[in-house]
């Protein structure tokens, strides 16, 4: 009867236990100012690109040549384009761009780079050279150089954009899964599961890929503020959606380009949107891994 029972309490408390950090890490995040601040930011950045049908005032391709080129006004709050389109509506709807773009690219190089980083840390030896040389090769290439070249190869759409900024970000988070997962290997409850018979698989999946996915949780949250930046850069460098008139920050700011002394204001939104984006899942980021790592405690 004590053999049934010892390990069904023993259960319960390591779930006890785990409840209980994430608990404490959720207190620790919300006491943490910066973090709330970058969470408040993500939140209006979400709600903006959900709600932009209804935010908006105008169609993000509606626009008069007559209105071309007019500046912030309580018609237009910031502004009309080259073609009399509403500055303000515009970076609404590209919220939607940047967010869906941003979220997949970012999920698809967890993906991709997390069954990488698992089958290196989890199987060692050779498999692991060969898998980490490779990783290497990546890393070594500029992350814009290698999604600009995946995009002219592959050719313009959203699609090949987002695979561009997965194959960038995907090495990032197979090095870091690797090294969570190696530094894991040797630890008390591995050596002990080990020791009672569980299977290598039992074991990773149970104990190790659980315990290793703190950091890449981090890296993920950091990643999609580098994810809005790579996708508005491709769009800065024509290689943006194939639609022109697709409301994208970074094809915004290319239009922009040509008229900077005449409409200043054209280049000024779309660049705050993007940076203040960016600030806010850098600072959720911060504050992420501060609240889940335990040696940071207060």
């Amino acid at each position: 009867m004590a053999t049934i029972t010892a390990p069904t309490t023993a259960a319960r408390a390591d779930a006890r236990a785990s409840r209980g950090l994430w608990r404490d890490a959720f207190r620790r995040l919300m006491r943490n100012g910066p973090a709330l601040v970058g969470l408040v930011l993500i939140a209006v950045f979400i709600i903006t690109a959900i709600l932009a049908p209804f935010i908006a005032p105008y169609g993000p391709l509606e626009g008069s040549l007559a209105d071309r080129l007019q500046p912030p006004s309580a018609v237009h709050l910031m502004g009309t384009d080259l073609q009399g389109r509403d500055e303000f509506s515009r970076i609404l709807y590209g919220a939607q761009v940047s967010l869906f773009v941003g979220v997949f690219s970012v999920i698809m190089g967890v993906t991709m780079g997390g069954i990488l980083g698992a089958t290196a840390g989890a199987t060692g030896g050779r498999v692991d050279n060969i898998l980490m040389r490779v990783v290497d090769v990546m890393l070594a290439v500029p992350g814009i150089l290698l999604a600009i070249g995946i995009v002219a190869w592959l050719g313009r759409g959203l699609p090949q954009i987002m695979l561009a900024v997965a194959a960038t970000n995907a090495p990032i988070f197979a090095r870091i899964l690797r090294g969570s997962l190696l530094a894991n290997r040797e630890v008390d409850y591995v050596n002990a599961s080990r020791s009672i018979g569980a299977g290598r698989m039992r074991i990773l999946m149970r104990h190790m890929l659980p315990n290793s996915l703190t950091a890449l949780i981090v890296a993920a949250t950091l990643a999609l503020a580098t994810a809005i930046i790579d996708v508005a850069g491709l769009g800065f460098l024509g290689l943006g959606p194939p639609d022109p008139r697709t409301p994208e920050w970074g094809t915004m700011l290319t239009d922009a380009t040509k008229f900077l002394r005449q409409a200043p204001y054209l280049i000024l939104f779309p660049g705050l949107a993007i940076v203040i984006s960016a600030i806010g899942f850098n600072l959720l980021g911060d504050g992420l891994r501060e609240s889940l790592d335990p040696r940071l405690k207060r």
